[in-house]
């Protein structure tokens, strides 16, 4: 008898199919939603969750860098500015159409963030840290020197995307569905990303990096490049942010924002897909609730709050969220 008459192709378990189900279930009625609270809500709502969306498009790069490859960036906010102002640019200097700055600001802070990749393949830790924090020191003070291309402390001033008139949509509206459809095209290529080959090297990279290059993994290739996507969403949402915002400026993109992109994804969960869209909502609401109560409340709320849910859920609100999940107790 042969080998291969010997090996019984088995079905998935019922558990697993279910589990997918489930999932795909519940991504269809989250898109569902996502759809449909525009139409429901006031326009400023609709710009807060159009922000939301920009910022898990940033927290998606970060992810990559930070929870699926175990590398740290205090600096994603420089690459979100590069992005922004790429965008900015082309549409201000060259009066180039807004649907093409997206593939450019992706493609320039790709190129950025490759050539950092290659000094990180020999830093790790607090090392790589320092570095990733000192581009985003000294970018704003960069931005404001090229006064003629940036427009310097007063930035650059844009005429947002119009909705077209075949769609009847709101401007706030037509924003949102352009950021909405920029955000599931970026979720679909990092989900892809992470079930591929890819995905593996850089688990095994972040799990131990001695074992991943005795298995084969090429440790800089890989470093490199988990610097270069993650650099690749940013700028991504950073020209999002200026289709949104109609308007850039260096006091935007200061250090406070790496360090708030970072806080969010770890409060969102580190290494999840749900976990950027977590971290997104408490990027966006967090400040803005905690500056209705008092002007210096943001920065300790925001503090006290980290602190909570480390305590409550060191995995982050995605980790706590399925640990909850599977405590629901199911029919067999």
């Amino acid at each position: 008898m042969s080998l291969d008459s010997k090996i019984e192709v088995k079905p998935a378990p019922v558990k697993e199919r279910r589990r997918l189900d489930w999932r795909w279930a519940g991504l269809g009625l989250l898109l569902a939603a996502a759809i449909y609270a525009p139409f429901q809500l006031v326009p400023f709502h609709v710009f807060q969750l159009t922000m939301v969306l920009v910022y898990a498009v940033a927290l998606l790069g970060l992810n990559l860098l930070v929870g699926h490859a175990g590398q740290i960036s205090l600096g994603h906010g420089a690459f979100f500015a590069v992005g922004a102002y790429t965008a900015a640019i082309l549409m201000d200097h060259w009066a180039l159409p807004y649907p093409l700055t997206l593939p450019l600001a992706a493609a320039v802070a790709f190129v950025l963030g490759l050539a950092l990749g290659v000094p990180a393949m020999r830093l790790r830790g607090l090392y790589l840290a320092l570095v990733t924090l000192a581009i985003a020191i000294f970018l704003v003070p960069l931005l404001k020197r090229f006064e003629e291309l940036t427009g310097g402390s007063m930035g650059l001033t844009l005429a947002k995307p119009a909705p077209p008139a075949w769609s009847g949509l709101a401007e706030d509206q037509w924003l949102y569905f352009l950021t909405l459809a920029v955000a599931v095209v970026a979720f679909l290529l990092a989900a892809s990303l992470l079930r591929s080959r890819v995905g593996r090297a850089l688990h095994a990279l972040r799990d131990n990096e001695t074992a991943a290059e005795v298995m084969g993994v090429r440790l800089s290739f890989y470093k490199t490049l988990a610097f270069a996507w993650s650099a690749m969403f940013a700028g991504a949402a950073g020209c999002v942010y200026t289709w949104v915002i109609g308007f850039v400026s260096p006091d935007s993109f200061t250090v406070n924002l790496s360090i708030t992109l970072l806080a969010g994804l770890v409060v969102g969960g580190l290494g999840s897909l749900s976990g950027p869209v977590l971290g997104g909502l408490f990027v966006m609401f967090v400040p803005s609730i905690s500056q209705d109560v008092n002007d210096a409340a943001p920065g300790v709320i925001f503090g006290l709050l980290i602190i909570a849910v480390m305590y409550v859920a060191p995995t982050g609100l995605a980790g706590l969220a399925g640990r909850l999940i599977k405590k629901i107790p199911r029919k067999e």
